[in-house]
């Protein structure tokens, strides 16, 4: 599905997260043969990330501490030229009155310290990846019935707000303002697609000065219609970067 996917969208660069797979068996042949650098970390049956890129990548981070000793299957980071991209897979955090929601909360907390102690909101910097986060009401199919609910939850939100005041433009929504638009879909919910049962959790956010340069950003939802998808879709950015560069960024998929 990815392989298909690149064929007719030819990103720029593609960010995946919840490979679910260890480094021997990461699939790198297939997409060096459509000229794809191959940047990736993962561990068998859980978390994993992965970034494609045209472009060499520089500067490759792992986790927290760089060395990837520290969550380093949920974080990378790297530099593509003048652009830094970090690709995270947020603990999702099971149940708000569980420890691993406490561990989601403190992880968002040490990603905000390391976009502060490792970047200048002055840099042409995206943060991209599966959040684990619906921001607003208009980013899950019902915020009333689900305010409260992992994934949408006041702590969450505050969390996620303070990484926005470091210096980040939701990227999408600076495209799309208004109106219900989603990138997972549970599969516990019978027929949740066509039924608009949904959220928006991936996301692609930009530091000013890059996102002023972003042309456009939509979600393809087309590949979660597909037989045996993702539960999760792209989500895709359009920057341009110079007088004869456009960028395309792209996130998600698998899981």
């Amino acid at each position: 599905m990815i392989l298909a996917w690149l064929e007719k969208e030819a990103p720029d660069v593609l960010c995946l997260q919840e490979t679910k797979v260890q480094d021997s068996d990461f699939p790198v042949a297939p997409f060096e043969e459509k000229e794809y650098h191959c940047t990736y970390r993962g561990e068998k049956s859980y978390n994993g990330v992965a970034v494609l890129s045209k472009g060499a990548p520089q500067e490759i981070r792992f986790g927290f501490d760089d060395s990837g000793e520290t969550e380093g299957t949920r974080l990378v980071s790297l530099r593509i030229e003048d652009l830094h991209i970090v690709n995270t897979y947020v603990p999702q955090g099971q149940a708000p009155d569980s420890e691993k929601f406490r561990y989601k909360l403190d992880w968002l907390t040490r990603l905000d310290e390391y976009f502060r102690t490792r970047f200048s909101a002055a840099l042409p910097v995206i943060w991209t990846g599966d959040f684990n986060v619906a921001p607003e009401p208009m980013d899950v199919y019902d915020p009333e019935r689900l305010a409260g609910s992992i994934g949408y939850h006041p702590a969450e939100h505050h969390a996620l707000s303070i990484l926005k005041k470091w210096g980040f433009v939701d990227v999408f929504r600076k495209h799309h303002p208004e109106g219900k638009a989603f990138t997972f879909w549970d599969y516990r919910i019978p027929n949740a697609v066509k039924r608009g049962l949904g959220w928006r959790i991936d996301h692609i956010w930009a530091t000013p000065s890059l996102a002023e340069k972003s042309l456009s950003a939509w979600i393809d939802k087309d590949p979660r219609l597909m037989e045996r998808p993702s539960d999760h879709t792209f989500i895709v950015a359009e920057f341009d970067l110079s007088v004869e560069q456009v960028t395309r960024v792209s996130a998600r998929m698998p899981s």
